[in-house]
């Protein structure tokens, strides 16, 4: 059964389009005031967009927001962009310009952020199996923080550290047994799974224990992230009740007061119109009194604290255009004729409605459509029956051959997950800005695949 509805001759559902998203009066989408026409005429289809203004000032918006809500709380509060979410040297000197830090999870990553220039002391490192390599690179060019993620790389900083001649500030990433209500593949803190140390079993203590007794080591916090497409903050209370108690126990254990922790990211975005996320204001003010809590009744200080959304300051902004190449009508069930819309991209540049089952909004960009809709497919042209783009949407009836169709929402995940599936060239990222475009990745070519073969 179709899910929703396109609203194709009407005003775009602006909870999620860009904040710049409007369709004139002759019915195309325009994002800061280009229209999805002109972008395809001027860079070809399919293609990532991304609205410089949207994503800046939601980066912005979450450096105001928390640095207000915890200086109110006596304290300071970091917000790291999530480089997984995209990453770019454009995207990286955006957020850095509004006052965010960055956190890499890879050696690319960090390459990434060195050519965007990025300050060292403004760069956190994750991972659960950083190489040797990454850790030298990362230390070289003195990150502030690397989030240590087991036993064997805690010895592996500690001795890049030595071989280094300096002391690495260290976090210790622990999974706290604290449900996120999302996807089971995007929930992070529950005991089965590949991150960090286990509260369980006493990997915690052991791990604090084994860090403090290394000098190269300066332990800063511990680093907690619950899941991600997160709607309400109950997960952050218990999280941050669990950390705090924590790091009383170093303290009480050991004599040392762990100055900072990490509440993670995972702030969710509205995919769907009826989707209600909380913006950064009110996240920032509950988060707050949930530390300050918390704090209250360990009776302790109230440490530096820090965040990392990823998705929520880039995805709203990213949209992917793609062009109809086919339309065709399938009895789906005894009382159901279902159009099935073949784009010219699909899961090789959006893999996430086939490893979540996530769900996209969609319309039709070059026009506005009839009002009559009909249930509607929107799918990719890749060999997979999983090939799915929008998977139930009321979409008008005469949708055709050569009409324009854009997927909102797209600006995490999608190209930072992008793959060469069946051998198709990666779409181009293409930054708008007051009524102009640039690009920011180019297109891959069939030359580009064909460099990578042997001789």
């Amino acid at each position: 059964m179709s899910v929703r509805s396109a609203a194709p001759t009407g005003a775009l559902e602006q909870i999620v389009w860009p904040r710049t998203a409007r369709r004139r009066d002759d019915g195309v989408v325009e994002i800061a005031g280009i229209g999805l026409d002109e972008i395809a005429e001027r860079f070809g289809t399919p293609a990532y967009i991304i609205d410089e203004a949207d994503v800046r000032s939601r980066a912005r918006a979450y450096r105001e927001a928390f640095a207000r809500a915890f200086a109110a709380i006596g304290t300071q509060a970091d917000v790291y962009y999530a480089g997984k979410a995209f990453l770019s040297s454009h995207v990286a000197q955006w957020v850095t310009e509004e006052g965010l830090r960055l956190d890499v999870c890879s050696g690319g990553e960090l390459a990434i952020a060195k050519k965007a220039g990025v300050p060292g002391e403004n760069i956190g490192m994750h991972g659960n199996n950083k190489g040797v390599a990454e850790i030298d690179d990362a230390l070289a060019y003195g990150v502030g923080r690397i989030v240590v993620d087991s036993f064997e790389e805690i010895d592996r900083v500690a001795d890049a550290a030595a071989r280094h001649g300096i002391t690495a500030p260290v976090m210790i990433r622990v999974k706290l047994g604290v449900e996120a209500h999302t996807h089971e593949f995007i929930a992070t803190a529950h005991e089965d799974q590949k991150f960090g140390f286990s509260a369980a079993d006493g990997q915690i203590g052991d791990a604090v224990a084994r860090v403090l007794a290394r000098p190269e080591l300066h332990l800063l916090g511990f680093h907690s992230h619950i899941g991600s497409q997160i709607f309400e903050s109950a997960g952050f209370k218990e999280a941050a009740t669990r950390l705090i108690a924590l790091q009383l126990q170093v303290a009480k254990e050991h004599g040392v007061e762990l100055p900072e922790l990490d509440l993670g990211g995972g702030f969710g975005i509205a995919y769907l119109p009826s989707d209600a996320p909380l913006d950064p204001a009110e996240m920032a003010t509950q988060l707050a009194g949930i530390v300050r809590e918390a704090c209250q009744n360990a009776d302790v200080a109230v440490p530096r604290v820090s965040i990392e959304p990823g998705r929520s300051i880039v995805g709203p902004g990213g949209v992917t255009l793609y062009r109809v190449g086919t339309v065709k009508p399938v009895q789906a069930s005894d009382d159901l004729v279902r159009t099935y819309v073949s784009v010219d991209g699909g899961m090789s540049d959006n893999a996430r409605p086939a490893l979540y089952q996530a769900d996209y909004h969609a319309a039709l960009a070059n026009r506005g459509g009839s009002d009559e809709l009909t249930p509607t497919r929107i799918v990719g042209k890749h060999c997979e029956s999983g090939d799915i783009v929008v998977r139930d949407i009321d979409f008008p009836s005469d949708t055709r051959d050569g009409d324009l169709v854009v997927v909102a929402a797209t600006g995490a995940y999608c190209r930072a997950l992008a793959s060469q599936y069946n051998h198709v060239p990666r779409p181009p990222v293409i930054a708008v800005a007051d009524g102009d475009a640039r690009v920011l990745l180019r297109r891959e070519t069939i030359d580009d695949l064909l460099a990578l073969e042997g001789e």
